[in-house]
This record gives C-alpha cells, structure tokens and sequence, in this order.
C-alpha cells in the first residue's frame, strides 16, 4: 500500500470529528487500504471499518490487540489512542490510561507558546484558572438550558436551588486568592450538583465514591475517562503539554487533562450518569448516550474554543474573560 500525507486525512477538523470508540475483545488492523477491527465467535468473523478520518479517540479496553501498520494509519490521521481498563476505565484506581500521541516534528507551536508565556506566570495562571470555572458555568448553562431530554428528567438551569449554588460558587470564585481555595470551591458546587441529581432521580442516599460498585458511581468514571479522551486529544491537537495544569497542580503529569475535561463533565457526564443508574442502564447504552451528548452539545469544539480563546488573548480575568459563543 503507498503511503499518504497526513493532510490527506484531516479535511475534518479535530474539533468537528464525531467518533469516538471503546472497544473489547477485538483486533484491530490495516486491511486494504482501511483500519478495522475484527470480532471472532465461533461460527463467523466480522470486520467493522473505523472511519479514522472522523474519529478523534480510540479506546483499547480487555483482549485487544493492534497491528503496527494500524497504528501507522492511525498516527497519520491524528487519532488519539489509549489502551485501557474494561468500560472504558481502568480496572484498578491506581492505573492510568497510556496514551499513544500521534508523532510530528512540523506540527505548529503558537498555543504551546501562548499558553507557557501565561503558565510561568503565577497571577496569570491563576487568572486562567478563574477563566475556566467561568466557562465551566457558561457551558452547564448552554447544555441544561436546551436539552429538553434533561428537562423532562428534573435538571433545569433555572431552579432555585441551582441558581443559589451558582450565587455561592460566584461570590466564592471572585474571592479566591489561591488555587486551593479554587479547588474547593469547585468541590462545594459539584458536591450540591450530586446532591441535586440524585434527588431527581431517586438516588437520595448518593455517595460519591471512586471506587465504588454502584451504578452511578460507575457511569460517573466512566464518562469521565471519556471526558478525559476528549480533553487529551483537544492538548495533542493544540501541542500543549499534558503537565502545563492551572487547577490539579505543577505534579501530576497529566493534570491539564483533568481541568480541561472538567469544563464539561459537570454539563453533560454528571446528569446522564445519574438518568442511566435511575433507567438500569448498561454500560453499553450508557456510553453511546454522553458521547451522542458530546456531538450534540459540541463538546469538543467548546474546549478548543476556551483553550484557543486563551492562549490568543492577553489574560486579564476582568477583561480577558468573554462568554464563549455556543452556536444552538
């Protein structure tokens, strides 16, 4: 097979790409000219096509396998891959999902400048944590406000017990002088966002618990590693390091993927996780439903529309700041 370009593939832009897939007991390979993957039982094989054109992560969970001329395509096409635990997370807490960049010497540098020249910066990358839980607010009142399935679920934006948390979270936010004073203010809301969920779904004795076997809790990690794989591939897309944190600290290594993720987990993962636990859900239909969330609600697009706003403007958090557009 000849070899092609890289820019033969990414006539879809990044933050437009639809797919992103999770998959078991499989492998995946190159097959004329495509990548597939490849099911066994034992009276048939079945190849499926991974449109990697489209896609921007692809999760490798139990009993998979992946040839190298796959990774090759892969690679060309700028798809994130990380090899995981079963569901889409891992099977133990203290493992974390390995992460396959797609490698470029002649990839552009202008956000990783933006964003170090504000990093270095303690005031600026303070301001810069501010600026995101702004936009963490912005994207929770676009996504309630119009989603008329979360509607007809109980979560509406203009609730009072909402709105007196986001006075709260507000008043708390302009007052903060450093980020652990940020983180837990950031805590406090989402620990009423819990509260309010699981009343309006019956799940009034809720705990969040990392490791725990109940089904919101598990629909919770899970689709936060799913947040995770967005917010991994929006940093690549960028060039901007993983480590470059402005909320989880200067010591884990992957920690600006947490805080990206963030902007959008409290929106669209934290009130499915609960309507899927209410509903007995499987994983499978949980999954399917916050990534057609994430289409519908242009996840992606809002993360690398906040980052890019970031690392283009001089950051001043009362000036700098503006609602980020969010077309409906």
């Amino acid at each position: 097979m000849d070899d092609f370009s890289p820019s033969d593939l990414k006539t879809i832009l990044h933050s437009k790409r639809a797919n992103m897939y999770y998959l078991e007991y499989c492998r995946v390979m190159q097959k004329d000219g495509r990548v597939l993957y490849l099911t066994e039982s034992k009276k048939e094989n079945l190849y499926y096509n991974i449109p990697i054109a489209n896609t921007t992560v692809l999760l490798l969970g139990n009993g998979t396998s992946i040839t190298q001329a796959a990774m090759r395509m892969l690679s060309q096409a700028g798809v994130l891959v990380g090899f995981c635990g079963g569901g889409g997370t891992p099977l133990h807490m203290a493992t974390e999902v390995e992460w396959f960049t797609p490698q470029s010497e002649y990839r552009p540098t202008e956000y990783l400048q933006g964003w170090l020249s504000l990093w270095f910066d303690d005031k600026k990358r303070f301001d810069v944590a501010r600026q995101f839980q702004k936009a963490r607010i912005d994207y929770l009142q676009s996504v309630w406000s119009k989603d008329r399935e979360l509607k007809n679920q109980g979560f509406i934006f203009k609730d009072d017990v909402i709105q007196q948390a986001l006075t709260t979270f507000h008043e708390r936010t302009g007052n903060v002088s450093k980020t652990t004073e940020l983180l837990l203010t950031e805590a406090q809301l989402t620990k009423v966002l819990y509260k309010y969920a699981a009343n309006n779904t019956g799940l009034d004795h809720f705990t969040r618990q990392h490791d725990s076997t109940t089904l919101a809790n598990d629909f919770l990690n899970h689709g936060n590693y799913l947040a995770y794989g967005l917010a991994a591939s929006c940093l690549w897309v960028l060039g901007i390091p993983h480590g470059f944190a402005v909320m989880h600290g200067k010591t884990r290594r992957g920690a600006l993927v947490f805080d990206v993720a963030d902007l959008i987990k409290d929106a669209v993962v934290l009130p499915w996780a609960f309507v899927c636990a209410k509903e007995n859900a499987t994983e499978q239909e949980f999954r399917q439903q916050v990534l057609q969330a994430f289409i519908e609600h242009k996840s992606m697009e809002f993360m690398f529309n906040t980052i890019k706003q970031i690392t283009t403007c001089e950051v001043d958090s009362t000036r700098c700041y503006q609602k980020l557009p969010m077309r409906q």
